[in-house]
């Protein structure tokens, strides 16, 4: 059976940072000090927003390159980094604005 694109970006990011991908519910990619939801389509990211946006680590939303301006739009002003499907940070992760 063929992985899908989500399975392949999300298993080769967890390889790359040494730890394991979460393929039920939940958080795809927690590290100690990041959590990583991979998304493939628009659609989805908004969905993955919603996963991370309540750890209190380093946030990111994982995309393939067609994703990579919807994400950036999509996690403006959230705190909520981006990084490609290789994990080269797009954007990073910081602290939610308050206001």
């Amino acid at each position: 059976m063929a992985h899908s694109k989500h399975d392949q970006i999300a298993k080769k990011l967890a390889q790359k940072l040494n730890t394991d991908y979460n393929k039920g519910k939940g958080i795809d990619i927690i590290t100690k000090n990041r959590v990583i939801e991979v998304e493939t389509t628009k659609s989805g990211i908004y969905q993955g927003i919603n996963q991370v946006k309540r750890s209190s680590k380093a946030r990111y939303i994982a995309v393939n390159k067609d994703n990579i301006r919807n994400a950036l739009n999509a996690t403006k002003n959230t705190g909520i980094g981006v990084m490609d499907e290789n994990g080269n940070i797009i954007k990073k992760a910081g602290r939610k604005r308050k206001k």
